[in-house]
């Protein structure tokens, strides 16, 4: 059976490709149909550049940006509100008009906590993305947004609670630290418990061009952000920490003779 088409919705250049880019590269590599949108920044900027530089090697075009700002860099989409600031119908259209035109059978976002950081932008990216989901089908909503389509799943990228203490032995505590509050912060991994995971994705043969899009992000690297904590680590330790993605699934159609997209393992028909 062909790979189903896929959109990748992130809120920031290098999520798509951290979160999800081994899955990305294996549909692509099976001759699915693969696009990412990105929430914030916009054309022109450096992130956007590099952004453009990550999805190619990811095999999915050209990126498409919805334009708002990053909460925390105004310069990313001079003259555009916050992405939390915006008007949240708004940020749903400008999504559902990439998902009709896409048309993709599923759709990847961040989980509800917004990924182990729980960045804002995360979390409302994925707020976005699940209404955007749902009112993409509906004919009567946004109808300058092009013809309705329904994309038949949506997929949460999460991480299970049993994975985080293996992700701390690889990376340290670095990887979950965000701030509470403007007086102090903690370290904190935001995971789900391992039984909300219904799709574990084995990525190693995609390895090479998944750390490849995490590195062409060389703003990121250079700052010491996640992606430059990738480029400090061995190859082994690139190996236990990449070549694993996890997702929730969400079914947003009839799932007749369903299948499970992101594993190709067979799916029961839901309440059967």
């Amino acid at each position: 059976m062909a790979a189903p088409s896929l959109l990748a919705v992130f809120a920031h250049p290098d999520d798509e490709s951290l979160a999800a880019g081994g899955v990305l590269a294996r549909h692509a590599a099976a001759g699915a149909r693969t696009a990412v949108v990105t929430a914030t920044w916009a054309e022109g900027t450096r992130r956007a550049e590099e952004l453009a530089e990550a999805v190619r090697i990811l095999g999915a075009g050209e990126p498409r940006l919805l334009g708002f700002a990053d909460a925390r860099v105004p310069e990313s989409a001079p003259g555009e509100a916050r992405l939390c600031d915006a008007p949240l119908d708004e940020a749903v259209r400008r999504l559902v008009a990439h998902i009709r035109e896409v048309r993709p059978e599923i759709v990847v976002t961040h989980d509800a906590y917004g990924g182990l950081t729980g960045h804002p932008d995360h979390v409302h990216t994925h707020r976005v993305t699940v209404l955007a989901a749902r009112a993409a089908g509906l004919e009567q909503l946004y109808p300058q947004a092009g013809a309705a389509w329904q994309p038949r799943a949506l997929y949460l990228a999460t991480h299970p609670h049993s994975a985080v203490a293996a992700l701390r032995e690889v990376v340290g505590g670095r990887i979950a630290e965000r701030s509470v509050t403007a007086a102090h912060s903690v370290p904190e991994a935001y995971s789900v418990p391992d039984e909300q995971v219904t799709a574990t994705v084995d990525v190693g043969p995609w390895l090479d061009q998944k750390t490849a899009a995490i590195l062409a992000h060389r703003s990121e690297v250079a700052r010491g952000a996640a992606p430059g904590l990738i480029a400090g680590l061995p190859p082994t330790a690139r190996e236990r920490l990449l070549s694993t993605e996890w997702y929730i699934r969400h079914d947003l159609a009839p799932a007749a003779g369903a299948q499970c997209e992101l594993t190709a393992d067979p799916c029961p028909v839901i309440g059967g």
